[in-house]
């Protein structure tokens, strides 16, 4: 063994090689920087987490670089932000939460990640390398919970393998259908060499044989794990590779295209993946002239009120139409598995995933042409190859006027006055009228949410990630899902985030009693209370206000206050109680 100062040499050896191991035993460098340097150099802005002493040297490392630390109040919540910085900016979200239970709570918002085809990294904390699968502090098998939900799901055994393993993760997180990935860092590559040494090394001398031998394998253990860790290494991004649609197959569907008198665009979140920015897709819809129905993250694409954007009476407008593009649109519940589809009409399908792309075409619905490709750059080679062409402006045109006698009658309906509380539909109305242009519409809820999608406008295509308070953020709520994350206002405090919480408060789980109560005769388990979810805001440092319908005609006065608050940096809670209509009868909950 060659020892000096800095540096030890450790020979390893085994029947078949001799290898020999470098370590600096007396840097004080840790695993945390390199995660944080490589974080910085792929455009990380953000990490939201929930602490924990597993993680703690990657959250310091990144903050120290710059990169904001964004701390919520559950683990799932850090896992949705990121979700949503992934969504909102195009580049990877990113969460870091800690070993056993903290990652486990994140289970339901991974999958969300991976049924939303986001690309979003889990950093995951585990018990040291030594110490896994002997009963160890929150020591479980994460990386078999992962596997079917992420992308991409490693195990870091040394400080050297931290920086080849995060690029790689990060590419695949985005190549492809971009989805999540996960990397759990035993505690032992993220502290300093002299800290796990500590925990490695003997308490006092070895003795007997097995006890040198156990220091003798400790020691060696030690040193491989840090071996090489601080070598100069490439922590630049990797290529990412987006599928694309060949030459042949664009000219294909521009010729079936070109004859069709009745096209339809059902557009779907694909649309929004980089490469190709929103405002290109937008320019290339309205160049194509084509009547869209938009899904997904793609609601917003064509702004607040586009010709070309059809809102109403999707199943009509299927059965009617010569020729659909799904674009990245995918034939499940949402399209009854495809039997909506008119069997007559030519179907163009586009999808990054084969799966989704060919989802129940051997039962219910045939492609005419399947695309295994980005959706926006196809809609832009197939713009650029219909240039100068025009379809029949009357089939637009009928479309939007369908969209007007049934925004006519949903007017009619909200203006209908409910047995007690205000009416639902009326109270989105006012809404949709003071939100500000800017504004982005966040939704997380059932029946309150499902009228919402009518009524609420999206003001226009994705935008990147923005902590400006003039950019106004709504959370539109019914009261059963904020009983999930009302905590998190106390996250929106701590970290100066202004948003707006529209609440409808009904004191039940709608979406489910409306069928529950006529088919099976009992509303069990549905009741909530008129809670004080105002209150509870106030409590966590934001402003809450109560609205009734003694507060009708004060609506309008009380939103706009929201609205200065919210520009004064301050998270606000609108509890509105609402009261019971037919709108939603019929409405799809399982």
């Amino acid at each position: 063994m060659l020892t000096n100062s800095k540096c030890q040499w450790e020979p390893i050896t085994n029947f078949h090689a001799l290898l020999v191991v470098f370590a600096e035993t007396k840097s004080s460098r840790h695993g945390g920087e390199s995660v944080a340097e490589v974080l910085r150099d792929h455009g990380i802005k953000f990490v939201f987490t929930l602490v924990g002493g597993h993680i703690s040297p990657i959250l310091v490392a990144c903050e120290k670089l710059g990169i904001r630390i964004v701390d919520t109040r559950h683990e799932a919540t850090a896992v949705f932000a990121a979700d949503a910085v992934a969504r909102l900016s195009g580049t990877v979200g990113v969460a870091a939460v800690t070993a056993g239970p903290g990652l486990t709570n994140t289970v339901t918002a991974v999958k969300n990640a991976q049924m939303a085809e986001s690309p979003l990294l889990l950093i995951g904390g585990a018990a040291a390398t030594l110490l896994q699968g002997r009963g160890a502090l929150q020591d479980i098998d994460q990386l078999s919970l992962f596997k079917p939900l992420c992308k991409f799901c490693a195990s870091v055994r040394s400080v050297r393998k931290i920086v080849p393993t995060l690029r790689k993760a990060l590419a695949i997180a985005q190549s492809g259908t971009p989805g999540p990935v996960f990397i759990e860092f035993p505690i032992d590559t993220l502290y300093p060499y002299h800290v796990v040494e500590k925990e490695f090394s003997p308490k006092g001398t070895p003795k007997g044989i097995m006890g040198k031998i156990t220091a003798w394998y400790l020691h060696n253990h030690l040193t491989n794990l840090f071996a090489g860790a601080w070598e100069v290494r490439d922590i630049s991004p990797l290529p990412v590779h987006v599928p694309q649609a060949t030459d042949q197959q664009v000219q294909r569907c521009v010729e079936l295209v070109s004859r069709a008198k009745k096209p339809l665009i059902l557009l779907g979140s694909q649309a929004t993946l980089p490469p190709t920015s929103a405002d290109d897709i937008r320019k290339a819809l309205e160049s194509l002239g084509i009547p869209c129905f938009l899904g997904g993250m793609s609601r917003g694409m064509l702004g607040k009120d586009s010709p070309l954007h059809i809102r109403q009476n999707r199943r009509d407008a299927l059965k009617e139409a010569d020729l659909l593009l799904l674009a990245g649109t995918v034939c499940d519940f949402r399209l009854s598995y495809g039997r909506v589809l008119n069997r007559r009409s030519k179907i163009i399908a586009v999808n990054r995933d084969k799966t989704q792309l060919l989802k129940n075409s051997d039962i219910f619905w045939k492609p005419t042409v399947a695309i295994q490709g980005d959706v926006g750059s196809f809609l832009l080679r197939l713009s650029k190859g219909l240039a100068g062409h025009k379809f029949p402006e009357d089939w637009p045109q009928n479309l939007k006027d369908g969209d007007r006698v049934k925004e006519k009658a949903n007017r009619a309906k909200a203006e209908e006055k409910t047995e007690r509380h205000l009416n639902p539909l009326k109270v989105l109305h006012h809404v949709d009228e003071l939100m500000s242009e800017d504004s982005i519409i966040v939704a997380d809820g059932g029946d309150f949410v499902g009228s919402a999608a009518y009524i609420l406008k999206p003001r226009g295509p994705l935008r990147c990630f923005s902590e400006d308070p003039g950019c106004g953020v709504w959370i539109v709520y019914g009261d059963g899902s904020l009983g999930y994350t009302v905590a998190e206002f106390d996250t929106f405090t701590r970290h100066k985030t202004p948003v707006i919480a529209l609440v409808g408060n009904d004191a039940c789980w709608s979406q489910i009693s409306r069928e529950q109560v006529p088919l099976l005769g009992s509303n069990v388990a549905c009741d909530l209370a008129f809670t004080d979810y105002h209150i509870v805001a106030d409590g966590y440092g934001g402003k809450g206000h109560l609205i009734g319908r003694e507060d009708e005609s004060q609506f309008e006065e009380i939103v706009k206050q929201a609205q200065r608050e919210c520009r004064e940096g301050k998270a606000v809670l609108l509890n509105v109680l609402i009261g019971k209509t037919n709108f939603r009868d019929g409405s799809i909950s399982v």
